[in-house]
């Protein structure tokens, strides 16, 4: 039988300490940003940050993967060289990788992921990607359960998919607008955000067809509720989005993940495993619908052709929807009476769409009960009208303190035989030690057995907690000797742990194999000399650079490449019965910048140009 597949779930970290957070709350793997090229351009950290999560995760067998995923110049490539050299020595576990320039660097022999921004849709490109070595694949948004099937059909790696949080409206790697219009590559961490951007909808002519609305502003992700399915096809890394999170949002989305995921491996414990180990205890009860969300949606993951656009935006606001908590009945200058049965608090925040039309918000003053308020400021709410809360003063305030402790089970056996007490203690990873003292022990006048139990479960200060414990209750041991012995077998199941923990290596380059694409335009983002000796390598001839390296931008150049399609959104599918209720001629205006809106029907894709 097969061993089964370790299911990993993948948190966000902005810093040090929010990783560790993260892993103390059931994440299984974390990934964040170094000192440059992580893709965000305001989540770096230092080294000795890095090493400090590193640290704290690989006490669970977690692991921390740094991004170093954007475009190298070439005078880059001996900087981000040495980085990657720092990272192994501080004992992160793989690198999040972008630029194949960086496989042609000397260096260590540590794990390598492909990045969502290599733009991983195809069969063909997961085959290509194994076999440059690459020990993990982010595969695109995008994806349909069937799609990701047939990657996984192709590929023997972990296969990586995004599971919660913000969407990018475009393939990921292939999005040039903040680029093009802003000079701040998306490609080199510093997306402008052009897409949450409010946008008129005018035809050919100019005619405004649809006014001031964030057309390009995407729901967030939320497939809780297909983790099971996700699984079957294929995935075994369930990704959260979110670098530039903040603490709160961490911990409660990924303690609703790791319930949610343990829910499906303990239902099918042949077939899945937890990729690291150690049990969450909560403070709290997770709820998503309580942090940062503009509304959520499965994307594409039932169908590659939608018939319903509808749920994917939030052509509204850009901003966070937040909880549901019911409707308006009266609103009376500040005091508002919503039909709901939450309890709400002073502090709380209240969004809803006000009686022109305009998405808005208020903070509770005074929370009066029954679903009463009173607002700090007055607001114009008709009766009906939903109402959501998108702070949740009492929730907020149980994450901000500690919210989660996560321990390591550990059994011990305690022998006392020729003048010799000797404690094993086998812990849930796999470590087993055993520690022997030589001491002269006495019969005991009565028994010991849980004095010496007790004993051995005062674990506080460590990861540990005591599940079971065998020992000889009927000799008397000092408790000062048995605290002695307990810690210092304690400091060796520490050292064990240290030195047999197993560590990824990189996988090797198979150069016999081609890549699927034999000539690249600049959407193929060729940063550096040595992508472009990469791709030649495997039997690219045709190669364009990408824009941030030169390529020259023309009307034609793709600024947005999207599977979301704008038509389908607003009900005129040119494929559709109401296809005529939209002009044949579309654009997108945001002061005086004005995209053209050609849709791809053949390949169900939208793509904008100037």
């Amino acid at each position: 039988m097969a061993k089964p597949a370790l299911i990993e779930l993948l948190a966000p970290a902005r810093d040090a300490d929010i990783a560790i957070a993260a892993i103390d709350h059931g994440a299984d793997a974390v990934y964040m940003g170094a000192s440059h090229h992580g893709a965000r351009a305001d989540a770096t950290n230092t080294l000795d940050d890095v090493g400090r999560a590193c640290d704290y995760a690989h006490r669970f067998g977690a692991k921390i993967y740094a991004t170093v995923n954007t475009l190298i110049y070439d005078d880059e490539l001996m900087e981000v060289e040495r980085l990657v050299h720092d990272l192994y020595r501080i004992g992160v576990d793989a690198l999040i990788v972008q630029d194949l320039g960086l496989l042609r660097l000397d260096l260590p022999p540590i794990a390598l992921h492909a990045s969502t921004q290599c733009d991983l849709r195809t069969p063909e490109k997961a085959q290509f990607l194994e076999a440059l070595g690459f020990s993990q694949l982010v595969m695109a948004r995008e994806l349909t359960l069937d799609e990701i099937a047939a990657i996984r059909r192709v590929t023997t790696v972990p296969l990586e998919a995004f599971v919660h949080g913000a969407l990018c409206v475009s393939y990921s790697g292939r999005c040039a607008i903040s680029q093009v219009l802003k000079g701040r590559s998306a490609n080199r961490g510093e997306c402008a955000q052009l897409c949450r951007l409010p946008y008129d909808l005018v035809d050919g002519k100019g005619r405004v067809i649809v006014e001031g609305k964030h057309l390009l502003s995407l729901r967030d992700m939320a497939r809780h509720d297909r983790l099971e399915q996700m699984m079957a096809a294929g995935v075994s890394s369930f990704k959260i989005e979110g670098r530039l999170k903040d603490i709160g949002y961490v911990k409660n989305v990924v303690a609703y993940y790791r319930r949610a995921i343990d829910q499906v491996i303990g239902r099918y414990p042949d077939r899945y495993s937890r990729a690291s180990q150690g049990t969450a205890e909560l403070t709290f009860e997770p709820a998503l619908e309580k942090s940062f969300n503009r509304g959520f949606t499965h994307y594409f993951l039932d169908e590659r052709r939608p018939q319903d656009g509808s749920s994917m935006a939030s052509i509204d606001t850009p901003k966070s929807q937040g909880e549901y908590l019911g409707r308006a009945l009266r609103c009376n200058g500040n005091t508002l009476k919503i039909d709901t049965k939450a309890s709400l608090a002073n502090g709380d925040g209240l969004s809803f769409t006000d009686a022109r039309g305009q998405f808005s918000g208020a903070r509770v003053n005074r929370a009066l009960g029954n679903g009463t308020v009173l607002l700090r400021e007055q607001a114009d709410i008709g009766r009906g009208t939903p109402i959501y809360r998108t702070a949740d003063k009492a929730f907020n305030d149980l994450l901000a303190k500690p919210s989660a402790s996560r321990t390591i089970a550990v059994d011990a056996q305690l022998r006392y035989t020729g003048g010799m007490l000797t404690l094993t203690l086998a812990d849930e990873r796999g470590n087993r030690v055993t520690h022997t003292v030589e001491c002269d022990l006495q019969p005991a006048a009565k028994p010991q057995g849980d004095r010496q139990v007790a004993e051995l479960g005062k674990l506080g200060g460590t990861i540990y907690r005591l599940r079971e414990a065998q020992v000889p209750g009927d000799v008397f041991v000092p408790a000062s000797l048995l605290a002695r012995l307990r810690r210092e077998t304690i400091d060796l199941l520490d050292r064990n742990h240290r030195i047999t923990r197993p560590i990824d290596k990189r996988r090797p380059e198979d150069m016999t194999v081609p890549c699927p694409i034999t000539t690249l335009s600049p959407a193929d983002n060729v940063a550096n000399h040595l992508a472009e000796q990469l791709y030649r390598d495997h039997g690219v001839a045709d190669i364009a650079p990408a824009l941030e390296a030169g390529a020259p931008v023309t009307d034609a150049t793709p600024l947005m490449h999207t599977r979301y399609c704008l038509r389908r959104q607003l009900g005129a599918c040119l494929k559709g019965k109401r296809a005529d209720s939209l002009p044949r001629e579309l654009y997108l205006k945001t002061g005086t910048t004005l995209l053209k809106v050609n849709c791809d029907c053949k390949n169900c894709e939208m793509i904008l140009t100037r």
